[in-house]
């Protein structure tokens, strides 16, 4: 892999990780023009990590905080929107775990999560936009339950979330805050995942390749946090729809 592969891999992981147009149908997009093949999963376990320091360095006092306080409603909150995205994954790959690996499913899961986006425009716009308060117990477990679904390449874990806390009256920059929290507990789990389950699909990779993609991945998803915190405030999300169907489209000639 080319040091100007692991740059494009690094900066789109960066910005669709927290953008949201789902990362995963981004890497998987690319897979398929740049022919990665065996460096891809080492390449996706580095970026990931880099996206996980990025979550931690923009949102370190929210983290801190639960650190400090193991049995706050907070940490509630997060255990119980892991819970059920944990079990719905577990399902996912028990029993159709192929389709992870099928970039075909790309143009329906890419307008999917277009139709999300505006759907939950529509619907927030007709409630009342909430006070800073701490998220309800029961938009937890729905942002949970999405976010399991969200596991399909193209469905936008991020957007997802948000959308669906915006959806149950929750406050814009506390519904991406969560969002954001809750991607710690799944991205620790997808690596562990990652590397005990398919130790043997993971090739050797030049070291500089990782390094470059790696650095480009941290930098950037800073960038995109900071920037997608700003974007919910003013409730400007299904402009990445118009997006979505474009590369809905694009997607049927690629893969």
């Amino acid at each position: 892999m080319t040091i100007l592969v692991a740059l494009i891999l690094g900066i789109v992981q960066g910005l669709t990780e927290f953008l949201p147009v789902s990362s995963s149908g981004h890497l998987m997009l690319l897979n398929s023009v740049f022919n990665v093949n065996g460096n891809f999963l080492i390449i996706e376990i580095i970026l990931h990590i880099a996206t996980l320091l990025a979550v931690v360095i923009v949102l370190r006092k929210e983290i801190w905080f639960i650190i400090k306080n193991p049995f706050s409603k907070e940490m509630k909150n997060l255990v119980l929107s892991t819970i059920p995205t944990i079990i719905i994954v577990f399902i996912f790959r028990f029993f159709t775990n192929s389709v992870f690996e099928n970039a075909k499913i790309l143009p329906v899961t890419f307008m999917i999560t277009a139709l999300f986006l505006i759907i939950s425009q529509v619907i927030s716009e007709k409630k009342q936009n909430c006070k800073k308060r701490e998220i309800k117990t029961s938009s937890c477990l729905m942002m949970g339950v999405i976010q399991g679904f969200a596991v399909l390449p193209g469905i936008s874990r991020s957007g997802s979330t948000i959308c669906t806390g915006l959806i149950m009256g929750e406050n814009k920059e506390e519904s991406a805050k969560f969002s954001f929290l809750m991607s710690i507990p799944i991205i620790i789990a997808s690596l562990f995942y990652e590397i005990i389950f398919s130790s043997d699909k993971i090739f050797g990779v030049q070291v500089l390749p990782i390094i470059i993609s790696f650095l480009s991945a941290f930098i950037v998803g800073i960038l995109s946090i900071r920037f997608m915190l700003k974007i919910v405030s003013k409730s400007k999300l299904y402009y990445f729809a118009f997006y979505l169907f474009a590369l809905s489209i694009l997607s049927i000639f690629i893969v």
